[in-house]
């Protein structure tokens, strides 16, 4: 599958969805615990989906990550070893703008891990 053109942006939120809130709290807590993310947002939604050929409908957790854009890959690996889905969704959303103050809590948060 050909990749998008990346937009760089210094800080992102990695999207992904768990199948129910305790699965999407072990991982978040794993992602604030290793200083990948500074904060991990546990949404309960609603998803109609098309997984091998049939359309599903299931409630699901959804999970916004914030962190700095240069760690998703960490974000991604950690993911994809804690997570019961086959193919789970991982995106990362480029924040274009934000309240400085906040950005600067996330660099803090996440730049613990190098420091």
């Amino acid at each position: 599958m050909k990749e998008l053109p990346r937009v760089e942006s210094e800080y992102s939120i990695t999207v992904t969805t768990a199948g129910d809130k305790d699965s999407a709290r072990a991982i978040g807590r794993l992602l604030v615990e290793k200083r990948l993310a500074a904060c991990v947002q546990m949404i309960p939604i609603e998803s109609i989906y098309v997984w091998q050929g049939k359309v599903c409908e299931e409630g699901e957790t959804a999970m916004l990550i914030k962190s700095k854009t240069s760690l998703f890959g960490e974000i991604k690996a950690l993911i994809r070893e804690n997570h019961g889905y086959e193919v789970p969704e991982i995106i990362q959303i480029p924040i274009t703008g934000g309240l400085p103050e906040y950005l600067q809590w996330i660099a803090g948060c996440v730049d613990a891990k190098n420091g």
